[in-house]
């Protein structure tokens, strides 16, 4: 007799395989290719109005939809929503869904629509070339549409021509441009079902539409019926930049300028479809340099470019601006700015003009220096404004000497140079020689004497000899302590010379400080929430910053620390150099779970930090989210442990 297998084992057995997808049968595409839309009063924006459903049969890995509206959108979890409130849309609409391992169309046939005046209609041209009834034709054609840059394998099959009165042994030809005329053997139709197919990669950019022309003929070659004429538009992907064609850019502003000034002009090309938001640009400033005496000197209009002054005509000052020219990053981003768009970039150069608006002024009130000379003779002459009278005996002019003596006063040692700069790496160790100062007095003949002292030293880092300068640390140099800024650490140091009474001179020090790799990354958020009957399993995007500069910062590593994690359960997943994508192979019950990310910095040697992700699973009904006792705390320890106590109970 057979042991029997307990009936636990049979039913975790049957659950593990339901779960599991590679032995599913899947065929790439749309799961169903035709929907039908009832045309309601109004379209509201952002509201679901069906959900498309499209697999790749290998996760959907970089999915993207586009519709040929530009007044819709799919979201990444399939549902239609338009951009706005829409009245009136058209009669089709068409969604094109792509991964790198698949793509497919889906025909969404909205049922009494009417047309947008200047917008669909435009577009496809569907008045132009939707075909009219007609008495004694047979022969039943639509405007097909295809995607631009579609992928192999090829030919594929892209529309079909009908014929409901067709005589036996006929066949259908397709000629025009595209077929029998260049660029030849583009489309061709398959002659006995009326089949029409692309051969190769189609660019709207080069060829945005192809008129071609059906007609049936008989076993000699003799025209039938026909020829019908039949449209074929390429639709639009957002594969090309916007450029800026026009440079250099060299705008010019006089200083002192009113607030919303405008400088100039940017304006980008985009050779996209300038009817859909794959052509809609928008500006913005990416870096300004230099960034003072305001990071923010200027603005640009998104929708025109147009460049204006936002700071106050105060700061707009020549004469106290460290460089009266300025330099832009300017980007234009396609996709009307989100995300998404490409972008392009150029360089604005911006002079800020002189005008005349500063006085003269002496630079120095009292010329006289006792070290330069201690004795001055003045000759002064004295003579009448208006000539003497003829025939006088004495001279037109009177002169006296005069005679100056220059009192000495104790001045103040000076530094050389002032500021004084060293760069050393941060973490030194303590008692590490950084430079030895020089200050000179300028009272030379009195022979005075020098010491020197710490006059501000913010993070109380350095020692100063005070007979001969030399300056050192008494303390680790951290170059992400809050007292450094821009990696320069500013000290000020005191000469006092030995007069009387004595007197004393400022220098200052900047420590250009350079960055060890001494601070692990870390993650952020560290607390996020998910459905249990969530479609798209993905949990959270986790970015990641160092206080580090590179090469000892980015690209990160991110990793789920392996220990204590059951495989086939998250997955982590990069997007870029700082961010990662958490995501679930499959939904899990309703409970707290804490999940170790690991994130690994580019330094060398690098630093790894370990900091626990809190995922809530929570309750979705009726649009109303319940994160309410989720449960107990779900650690990835005691899943393991479960799934190890029922192997052992299987046995």
């Amino acid at each position: 007799m057979q042991p029997r297998t307990p009936l636990l084992c049979v039913l975790l057995s049957q659950v593990l395989m339901l779960t599991s997808a590679e032995g599913l049968d899947c065929t790439p595409g749309f799961q169903q290719k035709v929907f039908y839309i009832d045309q309601p009063a109004e379209f509201i924006k952002d509201q679901a109005i069906l959900n498309l459903t499209f697999s790749d049969c290998k996760g959907n890995d970089k999915l993207r939809y586009e519709v040929s509206s530009p007044y819709f959108k799919v979201n990444n979890d399939g549902s239609l929503v338009a951009l706005r409130n829409i009245t009136a849309v058209g009669k089709t609409l068409f969604v094109h869904a792509r991964t790198p391992h698949a793509e497919d169309m889906a025909e969404l046939v909205i049922v009494g629509g009417k047309d947008i005046q200047g917008s669909l209609q435009d577009i496809f041209k569907f008045a132009r070339t939707s075909p009219v009834p007609r008495q004694k034709r047979s022969i039943v054609v639509s405007p097909i549409l295809i995607p631009e840059n579609q992928r192999q394998p090829f030919p594929r099959d892209v529309g079909k021509v009908v014929d409901s009165d067709r005589p036996e042994g006929s066949k259908f030809r397709l000629t025009g441009k595209g077929v029998d005329q260049e660029p030849k053997g583009i489309f061709r139709i398959n002659e006995n079902t009326g089949s029409v197919s692309v051969t190769r990669t189609l660019d709207r950019e080069t060829i945005a539409t192809y008129q071609l022309f059906v007609e049936t003929t008989d076993v000699n070659g003799k025209t039938l019926e026909g020829p019908v004429p039949l449209e074929v538009i390429v639709i639009d992907q957002n594969d090309n930049r916007p450029i800026f064609r026009e440079g250099p850019y060299i705008g010019h502003v006089m200083e002192g300028s009113p607030t919303g000034t405008t400088v100039m002009r940017m304006t980008a090309f985009d050779a996209d479809d300038p009817a859909t938001d794959n052509a809609l640009l928008r500006y913005n400033i990416r870096q300004q340099t230099p960034d003072k005496p305001s990071p923010n000197m200027f603005y640009i209009d998104p929708e025109k470019g147009d460049i204006v002054t936002v700071v106050s005509p105060a700061l707009l000052d020549r004469e106290t601006l460290e460089n009266p020219k300025y330099e832009l990053i300017i980007e234009a981003q396609d996709m009307a700015g989100l995300d998404v768009g490409l972008t392009g970039t150029a360089t604005a150069t911006i002079m800020i003009d002189d005008k005349n608006d500063h006085s003269p002024k002496f630079t120095k009130k009292e010329p006289l220096d006792y070290e330069i000379s201690a004795f001055h003779t003045l000759l002064i002459k004295v003579e009448n404004e208006d000539p003497l009278v003829p025939d006088v005996s004495y001279g037109p002019s009177s002169t006296a000497t005069v005679h100056i003596t220059v009192l000495d006063v104790n001045e103040g040692p000076v530094f050389y140079p002032d500021p004084m700069m060293v760069t050393k790496r941060e973490n030194i160790s303590v008692g590490s020689v950084l430079l030895t100062v020089n200050a000179t007095d300028p009272d030379s003949l009195q022979h005075q004497t020098i010491r020197y002292s710490v006059y501000k030293d913010p993070a109380g880092w350095l020692n100063i000899n005070p007979i001969n300068g030399t300056v050192d640390t008494r303390a680790v140099l951290d170059r992400e302590s809050p007292f450094v800024h821009n990696s320069v650490y500013t000290a000020l140091f005191l000469a006092i010379d030995s007069g009387n009474p004595p007197a004393t001179g400022t220098g200052t020090l900047l420590i250009t400080l350079e960055d060890v790799n001494d601070n692990a990354p870390f993650i952020y958020p560290t607390v996020a929430e998910v459905c249990d009957d969530a479609k798209n399993l993905s949990v959270v995007i986790l970015g990641a910053s160092d206080k580090d500069l590179h090469p000892n910062t980015d690209p990160f590593k991110f990793e789920i620390h392996k220990q204590a994690v059951p495989d086939k359960v998250w997955k982590i997943s990069k997007i870029n150099n700082t961010h990662a994508l958490v995501s679930l192979f499959q939904n899990l019950n309703k409970a707290n779970y804490h999940l170790p990310i690991m994130v690994t910095d580019s330094g060398k040697p690098p630093m790894t930090n370990i900091t626990d992700l809190r995922v809530q699973v929570c309750s979705c009904k009726n649009s109303k989210v319940d994160c309410n006792a989720a449960g107990d705390l779900h650690s990835s320890v005691t899943s393991v442990l479960l799934l190890s106590l029922f192997s052992l109970a299987c046995l």
